[in-house]
Order: structure tokens, then C-alpha cells, then sequence
């Protein structure tokens, strides 16, 4: 990917050095990529899922916030990444909501060691990147990155903007009122038919991602051999499918709640070959 010596997003905190935890109050939305880790990671080591959950939702209790640096051409080399995929994201979607005679508000993007302090509620580096609607921030450990690559075998840096461009598109979601409709029926269905509708939230912010690297790649010319495969094997990596079969050797559809690999693939690959917001409503058609 071609990001050097580009635009820096004026909306990232590096809060890296520390961090408070605090109880889970709401899990944000969209560990898309992460957020199923606890469950997997349990499972791996013969540990109940259930009570991982809890210990996780039980934050650290008394460490206190770090203060919020500013990411700048002198800071190192990985924040100067995700800090460029955010005003790439930016420019995109500015771009695409005035298109749609709409507004868009930037989101925010804190990065953190190990604990930090949400509008969720604690961020835990065990759940992975996150979007939290509360506050309208991504929430990103960057030493996921490196799980990415030894724990799941994805690599690239690609593959890095596929991760944050997802949880942008949980925001985008949430701008447009989507995942509030979605986070409204939780009381009303099954959690069966819940997972359903998380599937379905998921698979669009996948397409959503495919959408930025699209018109990115129209306006930036971002793109170099190999990138469009990286963001297509990490989507792969972290199907539920995948992940359920690495995690107990069996899959359990019902418990699906991002979708398969083949899911997250397509639903990618259909939005960077589009470009086209309109084709993505995923929670109208019977051909996920």
C-alpha cells in the first residue's frame, strides 16, 4: 500500500503507555475483527468462553487514563499508518455522504496498550479493534496487528487498513442509522435471530470497506501488488468458520455472529468492484 508521506488524520489519540479499565457497560460495535478472540482463545486453551467473557467485562477496575498524545510525522512508523488509513477514510467518505446530499462527521481513533476507557465502557486488547457509537471512536491495540500475523498468519499492511476501514464502516452505519435498527431489535428477537442481524451488520461493514479502498484507490492511487489478496485473506482468516474449526475442530452456524469467510470475502470484494454504496444492503437480500 502506498501510504508514505501523506495526510495525517488530525482525529487520532495516542493514548499508548497505560490506560484505565473499568467495567464493560455496551460493547462497542464491529470487533469485526477481534471481537470474537476471547471466545476463540478460550476455547483454545481449554477455558469456559463464558467466564473469559466475564473476566474481561470486568475491566481492571484503578488504573487511571494516559494522556492523549498527538500522532505526528515524528511518531513511529506504525501510528503513522493507521493515522494515514483514518484521512483516507476521511476524504472517502466526505466524498461519498455529500454525494448523498448528507453530512459526515469524522470519527475519532484512540490508540492504546493493553486497557483504556471507552464510551463503551473498558477497551481491553483482548476484544480486538472495536467501534463504540457512544463516543463515535475506533478503538485500536496496535499490538493486534501482530496477533494478526502470528496467531492467524495474515500479513501486509493491507490487511491493516482492511481491519481499521471495517470498524469505519461501523461508524458509517451508525451515521446512518443502521446499526442503532439493528441494536434495537436485541430485545424483541432470539438470540439466535440476533446473530442473524449482526451477520449481516458485519458483512456491510465489510463492503463498506471494499467501497473506501475503491474510491481511495480512485483518489490516491493507494493500491500495489498484492493488497486487494492481503485484505481478502484477513477477511478469510476471520470467518466464523474459520475461526469456530481452529478454535473446537466443528462449526456451529447458529452461533455465527460475523459471518463465514466465504461471506466476508464477497461482501468485500463486491465493494471494491462497485465502489457503490446503494449495493450493499445486506439485510434485504437472501444471497449473503
Amino acid at each position: 500500500m502506498r501510504w508514505q508521506n501523506r495526510r495525517l488524520s488530525d482525529n487520532v489519540e495516542d493514548r499508548r503507555g497505560g490506560g484505565g479499565g473499568g467495567g464493560m457497560r455496551n460493547i462497542g460495535i464491529g470487533g469485526g475483527i477481534g471481537g470474537i478472540i476471547i471466545i476463540v482463545l478460550a476455547l483454545l486453551f481449554n477455558q469456559d468462553p463464558q467466564q473469559a467473557l466475564q473476566s474481561v467485562q470486568q475491566g481492571t477496575g484503578g488504573a487511571q487514563q494516559t494522556e492523549s498524545k498527538t500522532v505526528t510525522n515524528n511518531s513511529d512508523e506504525i501510528a503513522r499508518f493507521a493515522s494515514t488509513v483514518l484521512a483516507d477514510t476521511e476524504d472517502v467518505w466526505e466524498k461519498l455522504f455529500a454525494e448523498m446530499n448528507k453530512q459526515y462527521k469524522d470519527p475519532g481513533m484512540v490508540l492504546y496498550t493493553d486497557y483504556d476507557q471507552s464510551g463503551c465502557g473498558a477497551a481491553q486488547s483482548a476484544m480486538g479493534p472495536f467501534y463504540c457509537p457512544a463516543d463515535e471512536k475506533v478503538y485500536l491495540d496496535l499490538s493486534f496487528f501482530n496477533e494478526m500475523e502470528q496467531r492467524f498468519k495474515v500479513a501486509g499492511d493491507f490487511a491493516m487498513a482492511y481491519v481499521i476501514a471495517h470498524e469505519v464502516g461501523h461508524h458509517v452505519q451508525n451515521l446512518l442509522g443502521t446499526s442503532r435498527k439493528v441494536q434495537a431489535m436485541r430485545s424483541q428477537i432470539s438470540e439466535r435471530e440476533y446473530n442473524k442481524l449482526s451477520v449481516k451488520l458485519e458483512l456491510q461493514a465489510d463492503f463498506l470497506a471494499g467501497v473506501w479502498a475503491h474510491h481511495a484507490q480512485k483518489m490516491q492511487n493507494i493500491l500495489e501488488a498484492g493488497d486487494i489478496e492481503e485484505a481478502l485473506n484477513a477477511a478469510s482468516a476471520v470467518g466464523d468458520d474459520a475461526l469456530q474449526k481452529a478454535a473446537s475442530g466443528h462449526v456451529v452456524p447458529d452461533a455465527f455472529t460475523h459471518g463465514t469467510s466465504a461471506q466476508r470475502m464477497k461482501w468485500f470484494k463486491k465493494g471494491f468492484e462497485t465502489g457503490d454504496v446503494k449495493q450493499g444492503d445486506t439485510f434485504n437480500t437472501t444471497d449473503l
